[in-house]
Parts: C-alpha cells; structure tokens; sequence
C-alpha cells in the first residue's frame, strides 16, 4: 500500500480533476422519481450540495487556520514539520476529509449511481494508500512524535470535542485560503454549475437560456479566477499575515 500510495502521490494533484470529469459518465440514478416522486431531483441537489459544501468548508477552515506544508519535493511524499495545531489538532487528514465530502457530493448532486457506487471506493482507495504513504514518511522523520499525535488524533474522523478551541490564539488567513484554494475552486464551482443547468432541466427548462446562463458563469468565474491569479503573480496579494 505505502508503495502504491508514493505512485499516486505523484499524480494527486490531477487526480482530482479525473475525477471531477467522471461526473459525466452516462449512469443509473441515485434517486428515481419511481421511488422519491415527482420532485425526485431535489433529493441530490440539496443533500449533494450539503455534503460538497461541507467538504470546502473544511477546507477551507484548515489552510486559514494552520496549513500544512505537504506538496512534496520532487514528486515524493514530503514535510517540513509536523503541523498539530488548529483543525489538525482533531484530524490527522482534514484537507483529504475536505476532498473526500467535496467530491462524495458533487457524486451526489450529479444523480450518478456509478460515481457514489464505483468511483467513490475506488477514489477512497487511492486516498488511504497516499495516506500510509506519507505517515510512512513522516514515521521516519518525526518518530515517537508522530506516533504520540497518531495515539491522540484520528485519522479520518474528525473529533469535534472542543473543536472551538482550534481557533484559540490563531487567527482565519483568508487570503491564504483563497490564494491556494483558487485553481480548486474553479474547477468546482464550474462543475456544480454544469451538473445543476444542464443534469436538471427542471431548473432552466429553455436549452439556450441554459447555454447562456452558463456561458455567462463561465464568463464571472473566469473574470475572478484571472484577478486572482494576477494579484498573486504581481506580489499585490499574499498570504502573510498583517
């Protein structure tokens, strides 16, 4: 598994994006209008944007409060420290969490049995052979001190006993949420807006207002994605705290 797992953490920053382009295999329905009546497709809008939404908001509360700094060093599980503080301080994995619930959803929202029934397992897979992987790693390097955090912090559940106190003397880096959540974020909100107009007639019933409205979404997010990326690559945006 440690070995399987170094493999796909080469890859695992397209990986996400494979996934998402799976949303659009032709699938059996999750909730059938046979089963959950006439309004069936509110069924996986709501609960899948639930659970999609959940996921970046993890997210998004573990880079702002304490990022941790495992990208890599030459395509190899790597770290610099061991971060223990905010939401890591009850998860060992919260940014996977985040990708889990964030990917899980948008399953959900996209209707697609095959997605929530094959894709899911195989992706949660992957994720604990990258996991082993990098705890393989940080083993050597931290020794009895990652096993001591491993003893306390669970790995994938998130322990929300005093989960208030993660914010005690740290402050919310929004901007460090947005300058490395931007590319992600893209990519989601652009795939939730494509399953939601063109998965759900129901919900713009003209073809081409629903080519329009997208094309339109298209146009904002791309329009902020741009200024984004310009004010990190100009220096006018950064994530060090004032």
């Amino acid at each position: 598994m440690i070995a399987i797992g170094n493999f796909f953490f080469k890859y695992r920053n397209n990986l996400f994006i494979f996934l998402y382009l799976l949303l659009f295999l032709p699938s059996p329905l999750l909730f059938k209008p046979e089963q959950f009546g006439e309004k069936y497709y509110l069924y996986p809008i709501i609960l899948g944007l639930l659970v999609t939404f959940a996921g970046e908001i993890i997210r998004g509360i573990t880079i702002g409060l304490a990022y941790i700094i495992r990208g890599g060093k030459d395509k190899k599980v790597y770290a610099e420290k061991l971060v223990t503080e905010g939401i890591f301080n009850h998860c060992r994995n919260p940014l996977y969490v985040g990708n889990i619930l964030m990917l899980l959803g948008v399953g959900i929202l996209a209707n697609s049995l095959i997605y929530v029934g094959i894709v899911m397992p195989l992706f949660l897979f992957i994720y604990q052979a990258i996991v082993l992987a990098e705890e393989n790693f940080l083993r050597n390097k931290f020794g009895a001190q990652f096993d001591a955090y491993c003893s306390r912090v669970n790995r994938w559940l998130i322990n929300f006993r005093g989960i208030s106190h993660a914010f005690d003397g740290m402050n919310f880096n929004y901007k460090r949420w947005i300058l490395k959540e931007y590319n992600t974020l893209l990519v989601w909100l652009l795939g939730i807006c494509a399953i939601l107009i063109f998965k759900y007639p129901q919900l713009v019933p003209e073809s081409d207002s629903r080519i329009i409205l997208f094309v339109a979404i298209v146009l904002v997010l791309g329009a902020v994605y741009g200024y984004i990326r310009y004010l990190k690559k100009s220096g006018k945006m950064t994530d060090t705290m004032a």
